[in-house]
């Protein structure tokens, strides 16, 4: 039977350890502890809010193509709850991408040669949940990131996406749940499995964790996983993570005149 929660002691330190790809291997998900100081965090943070306003200020809409998610906050202002590419408007955020403890993350997708997608994809995202009666992002159903090759017109490639979390969330608060093993399931099953982005309901084999701020999680793109929606509101609520890709396969960099890929259209559903 496995657990509800599950706990990790794990830290990243100069290399992966064989234990910690053995685990990653066999439930295609881990998190480290301690990625990030106080000091990082707070700035990052800042720098979140600044490109939001400024984003906000010009009335911009996508970047690279990508659809900024607005919603609004408690008193009714207008607020970004998905920003793509942030590290591409941010020099310390383009910075931490640099540190490289990401490459050693590298060695999860062998044989397979990894890199950053900075200028891929969506770039750097942060999605910042809140659950607010205004809130136009409180979770998100289950889903693999695996199928977006597909609407971009290619094969499915390893990939890993990474989280940077900025907030603490215990497991009781809702936030990442993910069924181990999933990484490895048929193609069916990682098109058919669930109903994507819709399907919100409990699974008797998904496990979360209780995730501190500073803390990096790493899911294969295979994996099956969602966002549980927290029992509390208003600040309480706040879920602040950045998520990279780590992605293999030829390079396919985005810039201003990149299209609206197919499968954002999917997003209008996520509430």
């Amino acid at each position: 039977m496995v657990k509800k929660k599950w706990n990790s002691d794990f830290t990243l330190g100069d290399s992966l350890t064989e234990e910690q790809l053995a685990f990653f291997e066999e439930h295609g998900v881990i998190v480290f502890r301690n990625f990030l100081t106080k000091e990082q965090i707070d700035l990052y943070i800042s720098e979140q809010k600044r490109i939001e306003k400024k984003c906000i200020d010009e009335g911009l809409e996508k970047l690279n193509g990508i659809p900024l998610k607005y919603g609004k906050d408690e008193l009714g202002n207008p607020t970004i709850q998905r920003f793509c590419f942030s590290s591409l408007h941010s020099q310390p955020l383009h910075e931490l991408l640099q540190d490289n403890r990401f490459k050693l993350l590298f060695d999860l997708l062998s044989p397979y040669e990894g890199r950053i997608s900075e200028n891929e994809k969506d770039g750097l995202v942060i999605n910042n949940y809140i659950n607010t009666p205004n809130s136009s992002f409180t979770k998100m159903g289950w889903h693999t990131d695996s199928p977006r090759d597909l609407f971009l017109g290619h094969k499915i490639m390893p990939m890993l996406n990474v989280g940077i979390h900025l907030d603490t969330c215990p497991f009781e608060n809702g936030g990442l749940r993910v069924i181990p093993g999933t990484h490895k399931q048929n193609f069916i099953k990682l098109l058919f499995g669930k109903k994507y982005f819709i399907d919100n309901s409990s699974d008797p084999k998904e496990v979360g964790f209780d995730i501190n701020a500073g803390d990096l999680s790493v899911h294969d793109g295979r994996l099956w996983h969602r966002v549980k929606q927290s029992p509390k509101f208003g600040e309480e609520s706040r879920r602040r993570v950045m998520y990279i890709p780590i992605i293999t396969g030829k390079h396919k960099p985005k810039d201003e005149m990149s299209k609206t890929p197919l499968y954002h259209r999917l997003a209008k559903v996520v509430k």
